[in-house]
């Protein structure tokens, strides 16, 4: 089941939202082995799909400066997100669409999908062992 950390909620600034909106809505989530560094996630569950987009945010010093700097999450991290959002036990994706389909208005975020409506169906899993 898809669920939202809801006292990661951005609930100030230009993408504030507040509970009303469900599932929907900016977090900004501590990064668990880097207490700077945070995880900036867009969730959405509108339209047959629940969907996460997740990049981060770190603080990095370069000489006597520190720097923000958008990273991409690692697969730790991925994984940490998606229990987060969902259920241990919910099967999620990440796709590779074809090409001309490709939308990259942030180069270092990713997409974890789960389709919710039946005329989508359920995710196919390759055997486990292949896994």
């Amino acid at each position: 089941m898809f669920h939202v950390p809801k006292k990661y909620r951005l609930k100030t600034g230009v993408f504030k939202t507040n509970d009303g909106y469900g599932n929907n809505g900016v977090f900004t989530i501590p990064v668990p082995e880097e207490p700077t560094d945070h995880f900036i996630i867009i969730a959405s569950d509108e339209e047959g799909w629940e969907h996460v987009s997740v990049h981060v945010q770190a603080i990095k010093r370069v000489g006597l400066k520190f720097v923000e700097e958008s990273q991409t999450p690692l697969w730790d991290e991925m994984c940490y997100i998606k229990n987060l959002f969902w259920d241990k036990e919910d099967v999620v994706m990440q796709l590779h669409p074809a090409e001309s389909n490709y939308v990259n208005t942030h180069p270092n975020t990713l997409h974890l999908w789960r389709p919710v409506n039946d005329t989508i169906g359920i995710i196919p899993l390759p055997p486990k062992e292949f896994v």
